[in-house]
């Protein structure tokens, strides 16, 4: 128990296992998974978590047959070698005294192999290979196969599995028209649809005790076309009661929904309604999911007694402390996960080793360490953006006397401009999250304070580090200088007015930000009714799918968002944001320009040529807005190594593409390593 979030750690039995609170660690590939050589890796990077005082962590998903694997030699359970690897991961999670439970993911259409098997012959939108439609011995096979994984899982010494029952995967599919649209024992009516998970669930039960913990991964709003009604969901979640399913942790859209479920600008706890409708039709405990990122929102709806846990993934990633700073008071500790998915989701949908933007340590815990120094030394770091932040702050945790200066009023650097950016006002989160890290490491910060390299080699520093950053690229057009003109950091602080028509030049990160800014009124925050309003979630449970007609409110703007570069625009975005960003843009009526020439600025506005057979333009706005790149700020680098100070230059001041948080606090995290 916490008397600071009472509800939040107070003990919960699952089946036959008492867990020490009600913070869930939800599932999430990490690729640590998939090799034998990472197993090491994948146990330090649990191990810290339940150190951190999570009440159950769930793994990434591990397939119980071949036909299941989410990609070639990825994560399994089918025998006996893979038992002891397995009972590395079990092990080094009991030693920290927590508790860890294997979910079990058979891929079907979202496998990246040849040989993946679904109920249809169609192929999944996101995912290549045709998939092998099932016949009745293959389903037969599957249904066995997660008994086995069951009864090895236990073996393995986990507490307890979890069935992935969500997200568009092999069970899903057999729930859903959209996918199941066989007309036999396995599909055709409702009771057929979900036939297979119910048998699932009972030849799991014939496998292991009925005390071992056996929790659903239940989707209870598909958000795509020929998805479950409410009806169907309520149905077979008591189906699973009766089966024997002792916990259902609700889970919230496919993979290939066009409703974002999981971005920064999806409002926090949003779908926590789907969770509590369903207490209604079962009495077993209830974990609800997605965008629940601190104590305090967990606290409140844990406080509303229809839901008994809550799951949280990436802020786990971001702080595997969470747990104990929540318990023991020091919430203001908490890195709290911004949802950017750049590190983590980014990561896994192209094959890379999952991290997190926020916290670069996360699955590196054994390579990237931040023990203690040997020799304390007297360390200088110039910029507090993400970068400078990272660095000092992780140089003072290791013992270094550090100083910071910031040329700036405030910390923060592109963070404080992104915290401005509609659906991204929890990066606020990260400056104070940094602002508090400063003060109880003791950092020592200067504000409002440029220093030469004179003055820093007066110091008599140890080592410097010159995370200066960035400042605007100003691109070579006639009349770039006309009154009308502004860079991105003018428009978002507020320093210049914007008129009612703007032009945006550069269709980067950047430029999506700035005119998703542009076409939002003052107060950009959606409740979420506003939200499901302008993403079309609509609140009639019969539809399938729980889909309608999108209507967002109208731009406060008409902006035009231009580029050089021919073809679609956003290209570079995150795979698991960007096409959020490209579908805002839309729905605000925002008119995409590429393949331009800026020919000239002048009273007339914006004059485009282009290189194909369209004519010239005159775009006449008010305000042109700026975002054509950055160029690093490295005028100290020079004089400081000339000085022969040891000299280390990270972030923006770098590399100045475009701007990289994540790779950003990653090298600041690793000098800061590195300084001995």
């Amino acid at each position: 128990m916490s008397e600071h979030y009472p509800k939040l750690f107070r003990p919960l039995t699952i089946g036959g296992t008492t867990l020490a609170n009600r913070i869930v660690m939800g599932s999430m590939h990490t690729g640590l998974e998939d090799r034998l050589w990472d197993t090491p890796k994948l146990a330090a990077y649990y191990a810290e978590r339940a150190r951190g005082g999570v009440g159950l962590i769930i793994t990434g998903g591990v397939a119980p047959t071949r036909t299941g694997l989410l990609l070639p030699f990825a994560g399994k359970l089918t025998n006996g070698i893979d038992v002891r690897r397995h009972k590395v991961l079990t092990d080094a999670v009991h030693r920290e005294g927590g508790k860890i439970a294997m979910q079990v993911i058979h891929s079907g259409r979202y496998g990246y192999t040849p040989f993946k098997v679904a109920p249809g012959w169609e192929k999944s939108p996101i995912h290549p290979f045709q998939p092998i439609k099932m016949n009745d011995f293959m389903i037969r096979h599957v249904i066995r196969s997660f008994g086995r994984a069951a009864k090895l899982a236990r073996k393995a010494g986990y507490d307890g599995i979890e069935i992935m029952g969500g997200e568009g995967y092999l069970i899903n599919e057999f729930l859903c028209p959209r996918t199941n649209n066989r007309n036999d024992a396995w599909g055709g009516d409702t009771d057929r649809r979900q036939r297979i998970v119910v048998e699932i669930v009972r030849e799991i039960r014939e496998q292991v005790p009925r005390d071992y913990m056996v929790i659903m991964r239940q989707s209870i709003a598909d958000f795509v076309e020929g998805g479950q009604t409410w009806d169907e969901i309520a149905r077979l979640a008591a189906k699973l009661e009766e089966a024997g399913i002792d916990a259902i942790n609700t889970d919230i859209g496919w993979h290939e929904a066009k409703i974002p479920t999981i971005v920064t600008s999806v409002p926090r706890a949003a779908f926590v309604g789907f969770t509590e409708r369903l207490r209604d039709e079962v009495s077993i405990p209830l974990i609800a999911s997605n965008r629940i990122n601190t104590p305090e929102v967990a606290e409140e709806i844990l406080e509303r007694g229809r839901v008994d846990a809550v799951s949280m993934a990436r802020p786990l990633l971001a702080d595997p402390e969470f747990a104990n700073k929540a318990r023991g008071g020091r919430a203001d500790e908490i890195n709290t996960c911004i949802g950017c998915n750049q590190a983590c989701l980014d990561h896994a949908f192209v094959g890379k080793k999952v991290s997190c933007l926020l916290n670069p340590r996360a699955g590196r815990e054994t390579v990237l360490t931040l023990g203690a120094t040997r020799l304390a030394k007297h360390v200088a770091v110039i910029g507090a953006g993400p970068a400078g932040l990272s660095a000092a702050v992780s140089a003072a945790q290791r013992g270094h006397r550090v100083e910071l200066f910031e040329a700036g009023d405030a910390i923060g650097g592109q963070f404080a401009i992104a915290a401005r950016i509609p659906g991204k006002e929890e990066f606020s989160e990260s400056i104070r999250y940094f602002t508090r890290q400063l003060e109880i490491n003791s950092v020592t910060v200067h504000l409002g304070c440029r220093v030469g390299g004179d003055e820093i080699v007066s110091r008599n520093f140890d080592e410097v580090i010159v995370a200066t950053g960035v400042v605007p690229r100003t691109p070579e057009i006639s009349g770039i200088d006309h009154p009308s003109v502004m860079s991105y950091a003018e428009a978002v602080l507020g320093h210049r007015e914007i008129g009612d028509k703007v032009a945006v030049i550069g269709a980067g990160g950047i430029g999506f930000d700035i005119t998703e800014f542009l076409t939002v009124d003052d107060s950009p925050t959606l409740h979420i009714k506003e939200w499901e309003q302008e993403w079309g979630v609509t609140d009639d449970l019969s539809v399938r799918g729980f889909l309608t007609k999108p209507r967002p409110t109208p731009p406060a703007r008409q902006v035009y968002l231009v580029q050089r570069k021919s073809g679609g625009q956003g290209r570079s975005l995150g795979k698991t944001s960007g096409w959020v960003h490209r579908a805002t843009v839309k729905m605000k009526g925002v008119e995409q320009i590429s393949g331009a020439i800026y020919d000239r600025i002048d009273d007339a506005g914006l004059h485009l040529r282009f290189d194909d057979d369209r004519a010239p333009r005159v775009l006449e706005v008010d305000n042109i807005v700026v975002c054509a790149g950055q160029e690093s700020v490295r005028d100290l680098v020079d004089p400081l190594t000339l000085a022969g100070i040891t000299t280390h230059v990270i972030g923006g001041a770098d590399v100045a593409a475009e701007l990289d948080a994540k790779r950003a606090i990653r090298q600041g995290t690793e000098v800061a390593a590195r300084i001995q």
